[in-house]
């Protein structure tokens, strides 16, 4: 890795494991509602059921299910060494979960009037990868 360029104060970005059995699983049609149970702490599946409950107007729920998905991602990343801040990238398919939980989050948040968890989120998802509201818009067309 090059130096020239790098902020050696920063981590060094941090990369969730990989969830094969759920991404597969979802490429074969199951819901997330089924995977939630079968699989708990997948980030990517609470962050699902989420975006799905905010985009038919259940706020409630969307905030919920947005909720465990970002505390069950908050709990990956301090697994994988992540120490409360760094990079976060999006390129690392398997983070997606965790920031797609976290903009729902905040969309959720946004919902209900919490202006300072909106503001928080707002800037923890830009910490984590500044280009990650720009691709979870993009994916949601």
């Amino acid at each position: 890795m090059s130096i020239v360029g790098h902020n050696l104060m920063e981590p060094e970005p941090t990369l969730l494991p990989a969830e094969p059995e759920v991404t597969e699983s979802l490429a074969d049609g199951q819901e997330p509602v089924d995977l939630a149970a079968q699989h708990p702490t997948s980030s990517l599946v609470w962050a699902l059921l989420a975006e799905d409950a905010l985009s038919q107007g259940y706020t409630v729920e969307g905030y919920a299910y947005a909720r465990v998905g970002y505390h069950r991602g908050l709990d990956a990343l301090r697994g994988s060494g992540w120490r409360g801040a760094g990079p976060v990238p999006w390129s690392h398919e398997p983070n997606r979960g965790f920031l797609r939980a976290l903009a729902a989050l905040g969309q959720a948040a946004a919902a209900i009037g919490e202006t300072e968890e909106v503001h928080r989120i707002s800037t923890f998802l830009n910490d984590c990868d500044p280009t990650a509201r720009e691709q979870i818009a993009a994916l949601q067309g």
